[in-house]
């Protein structure tokens, strides 16, 4: 619409919550509707007509003739207020279509046009009042309320100057020198409370100053010419979006908490009203591939993005949705894509997107095609647009397949016809069936493409380690084991029945669980075997062979790999064996990001050498020889260091037979004060309860070893990284740590 209309409809509408700027912002309902019609050829106004809305009381318990006395009386009172026609309405629906019953009327009796168009005071009346109030009660809009002008932007054309979100009726009205017999008006940006509720009779003062605005715009000497009225989308438009298109910071939005089950077409419904970007909505998906209930809404223009950020809270049916910003960056990794075969795939507009999930991996466009064609009558056929074209497999970036696909259906029908297939069985195998969009067919292809779906960055250790490589050296005896893949309910006797002969190579003290962050299995397992010979004959007879728990009635295989035992050591630190580098294995599984590849030592990584990290002398006197309570052990290869070289430090690798008590990526590290006064060794005792004694405790606990009463100090849970459990204290030993009778105390070594 570019030419002048003939008909102007000065708005305005009050809802039983906040006036103003918060207009909308709460979610209550249309109460009161105000218009006055302009002729903008005659420069000549219409009467000023009122509709009221009586509220919903479906949930009081008054009787039905109360009610109806109720709505009497305020009709009655509201004839006081100014407007010479009221008029009640027991629904919006029915407001809406009173509505433009009486305006269509109200214009032809007057026959000097046909164009009309409304005008509000602001975008909030339309955009934040009307549309969202009748998408959440599904009722159909007059096509009048799809266009309107904003009194204030119009005002602006002519006094640029001017700020847009400061504008109200007075201002603009003091501007143009508006006559001063025009009612003085109630605002509300005056008021202490602005969700304070405007008074009836204020709404018909504000029309009719709104009235008296637009003829001064239409006089002389400013001729104004109402031209382009605002637009608010019907449909939201699917699309693509590439990953090289600029995204504006200020345009985007993240919505949370969603129904897992809601598309894209529900997310424009929240925000109708708004007029979201062509493909603007993306839903977001989890590390697994499924919706996480977030979205990414990308709007035409930082105004819209500042409506909906409004609606924060608002319900999107029995739940509330929470609204934030965003930046287009974010937009971009959800909904950008980069591939020629999608651009091809999402072109087909107006078109209904299914994803199919669980497929064989076998499975052909024949089978697709045939799985949607079957059916008892017509009524289960849903014939997929396009044929073959109409499907999109997802597949790895080495072509394998990935079990997912997307399938494109004409018609809303047709898909919801495909959607009752839900967990039908093709081939050997129950497909599930979920409505799509573009942007999640962009977000799935871009995780099985190029990123991976689990992240294989290992957890940092604690702030004070030194950045270096944490890959062990090269070249070390390959005289451990490690088990992957291990049933979750697997034991020590599980993991001793399942090595059989190899049992009795098993070094004392050699079995290690290895425990995720809350404390479980995480089926993983080290094992230290007395001979590399040994090692590697179990590993390839027992390799891939099938596992059985005693407390359950699961059964997994087993893999099982040689390794040394400063990659075992490097795992049980907390680290990561991940193969993202050049290397010459055979085996290599670099770049899958999937769980950590066989215990493998590059030869062709370089180590900066590290000071021996234990002494010769404790050594001795750590490990007493065969037979006793610890293994001897192996003299420490030169490695990586992983505490500063001025801390010194003991670590104990072996735990009590069969395992140690928890995980030992869990094990927090404290490095000895360079103040010590003498060489001796430095104990942490973890653990400790709430209502020790202090010191006294500890020098009892410790009776025998040479330990002077003002080496044993306590730590705070804060400065040893623990959210819980009692706190730790620290005691250094002048003499190695020895006791009559050669009997080890059992205490965490630093």
């Amino acid at each position: 619409m570019t030419a002048q209309v003939d008909y102007l409809v000065v708005l305005f509408t009050a809802t039983s919550g906040a006036c103003g700027e918060l207009l909308g912002s709460d979610e209550k309902e249309l109460v009161q509707l105000v218009w006055q019609l302009v002729d903008v050829k005659n420069k000549k106004l219409g009467k000023v007509n009122e509709l009221l809305i009586k509220p919903d009381l479906s949930d009081l318990t008054e009787e039905k003739e109360e009610e109806e006395d109720v709505v009497e009386e305020s009709v009655e009172e509201e004839n006081g207020s100014g407007a010479e026609c009221v008029s009640t309405a027991r629904s919006v629906d029915a407001a809406l279509n009173l509505f433009h019953i009486q305006l269509t009327n109200e214009v032809n009796s007057m026959g000097a046009g046909t164009s009309v168009c409304l005008c509000t005071d602001g975008q909030l009346h339309i955009r934040q009042v009307i549309h969202p109030e009748a998408a959440s009660k599904n009722i159909l809009v007059p096509d009048c309320f799809y266009s309107f002008f904003d009194l204030r932007k119009e005002f602006k054309k002519h006094f640029p100057t001017s700020d847009l979100k400061a504008l109200n009726s007075h201002i603009m009205a003091e501007s143009l020198s508006i006559p001063a017999d025009v009612p003085t008006m109630w605002d509300p940006s005056a008021t202490l409370d602005p969700s304070a509720i405007m008074p009836a009779e204020v709404v018909v003062q504000q029309v009719q100053l709104m009235a008296s605005i637009v003829l001064a715009l239409l006089s002389e000497p400013l001729y104004h010419t109402f031209s382009n009225p605002e637009r608010v989308s019907e449909k939201f438009e699917t699309g693509t979006c590439s990953k090289m298109e600029k995204v504006c910071d200020n345009t985007v939005i993240r919505a949370r908490g969603l129904p897992w089950q809601s598309s894209d077409q529900d997310i424009a419904r929240f925000f109708r009203g708004l007029n979201i970007a062509k493909g603007g909505a993306a839903l977001c998906l989890n590390a697994q591939g499924r919706r996480n209930g977030e979205a990414l809404v990308r709007f035409v223009s930082e105004e819209h993005r500042d409506l909906a950020l409004q609606r924060h809270k608002h319900h999107m049916g029995n739940r509330y949705i929470e609204v934030y910003k965003a930046t287009g960056e974010d937009f971009l990794k959800i909904a950008g894509g980069t591939s020629n075969e999608v651009a091809m795939f999402l072109s087909r507009e107006d078109q209904i997107i299914v994803r199919m999930r669980g497929l064989p991996f076998t499975a052909t466009h024949e089978q697709v095609l045939t799985f949607f064609s079957t059916g008892d009558g017509l009524k289960d056929m849903c014939p997929v647009s396009g044929g073959k074209d109409g499907i999109l497999f997802v597949r790895y970036p080495d072509g394998r397949p990935t079990g997912d696909a997307f399938v494109l259906f004409a018609c809303e029908e047709h898909a919801q016809c495909a959607l009752r297939k839900h967990k039908e069985i093709l081939g050997k195998r129950y497909i599930e069936l979920f409505k799509s969009t573009a942007a999640e067919v962009q977000q799935v292809l871009n995780r099985y493409s190029s990123a991976p779906l689990i992240s294989v960055a290992p957890a940092p250790l604690v702030s004070m380690l030194p950045t270096v490589s944490l890959l062990p050296p090269p070249g070390g005896v390959r005289d451990c084991l490690r088990l992957r893949g291990l049933p979750y309910t697997a034991s020590i006797e599980d993991i001793l029945t399942f090595l059989g002969e190899f049992t009795h190579d098993i070094r004392p003290h050699g079995v290690h669980m290895v425990l995720n962050q809350q404390g479980r299995p995480s089926g993983d397992c080290f094992i230290q075997m007395t001979s590399a010979e040994r090692a590697l004959q179990a590993s390839q007879r027992l390799h891939k062979h099938v596992m059985s728990s005693q407390r359950g009635a699961n059964s997994r295989y087993v893999e099982v790999f040689p390794c040394s035992a400063d990659e075992m050591g490097l795992v049980l630190m907390g680290g990561s064996l991940s193969h993202t580098h050049t290397h010459t294995h055979t085996r290599s599984r670099s770049g899958t990001g999937l769980s950590p590849p066989p215990c493998l030592s590059p030869p062709s990584y370089s180590f900066t050498a590290a000071p021996q990290v234990l002494p010769t002398e404790a050594a001795a006197a750590l490990y007493p020889p065969i037979g006793q309570v610890l293994l001897t052990p192996r003299p420490l290869p030169p490695g990586h260091a992983y505490y500063p070289a001025s801390a010194q430090l003991y670590m104990n690798y072996a735990a009590y037979y069969p395992s140690p008590p928890g995980s030992p990526t869990a094990i927090g590290f404290f490095p000895s004060p360079s103040s010590l006064s003498s060489p001796g060794g430095l104990v942490r005792m973890p653990g400790l309860t709430y209502n020790n004694n202090g010191v006294k405790d500890l020098i009892n606990a410790v009776q025998g070893y040479q330990g002077p009463a003002e080496s044993a100090s306590f730590l705070s849970s804060s400065l040893i990284g623990q959210s819980s459990g009692g706190d730790a204290s620290l005691m250094s030993f002048p003499a190695l740590m020895t006791k009559p009778g050669g009997q080890y105390l059992d205490l965490t070594l630093l």
